[in-house]
């Protein structure tokens, strides 16, 4: 029984932090999408330079997302070991984006708005987010040392213990 409840419970913290990344990642998505079809349209920006801007737009509007709120709770100690890691596996996930958006457009010929915005918002970022997903949560937003994270929850639970008073005294 007690297995099982263990199973569900690292499910359920599973789900929901796929739920927060997966909320961060539809207003990244958001951001992406308005940038790039700008810098494409609107400033008239070759197609993989134009994804190349939306998407480092996007991870650092991701950044922001994920730190502080889907892995708020992380160890916070080693924040510039933290951020060299994501844009480390964000640059990855970029070069898997646009890769595709640049295979696509100049490899295969499909030059339509609708194919480019497919290969890059649909296809690659897809791709991408796997990838990154992934990433982030093995290395980049690393939980809390097992000692450290005892030593909180102790100091925790004598803070929230009652204070017995003697009526006698």
């Amino acid at each position: 029984m007690t297995q099982r409840r263990t199973v569900r419970s690292r499910l359920e913290r599973l789900a929901r932090e796929i739920a927060k990344f997966g909320a961060v990642g539809a207003i990244g998505f958001v951001v992406n999408l308005i940038v790039f079809n700008i810098c494409v349209h609107g400033f008239g920006l070759a197609v993989v330079r134009s994804g190349v801007i939306a998407t480092a737009v996007a991870i650092a509007t991701n950044y922001v997302g994920n730190r502080y709120w889907t892995y708020r709770d992380t160890d916070k100690s080693r924040r510039s070991r933290e951020l060299s890691l994501f844009l480390l596996f964000s640059g990855i996930g970029l070069v898997i984006e646009n890769g595709i958006l640049a295979l696509s457009h100049y490899g295969l010929g499909l030059t339509s708005s609708l194919a480019d915005n497919i290969a890059k918002n649909v296809i690659g970022l897809g791709i991408g987010t796997v990838f990154r997903f992934w990433s982030y949560r093995t290395w980049v937003f690393q939980s809390l040392p097992a000692r450290e994270a005892v030593q909180t929850a102790e100091s925790f639970l004598a803070d929230a213990k009652p204070q017995r008073v003697d009526a006698g005294k």
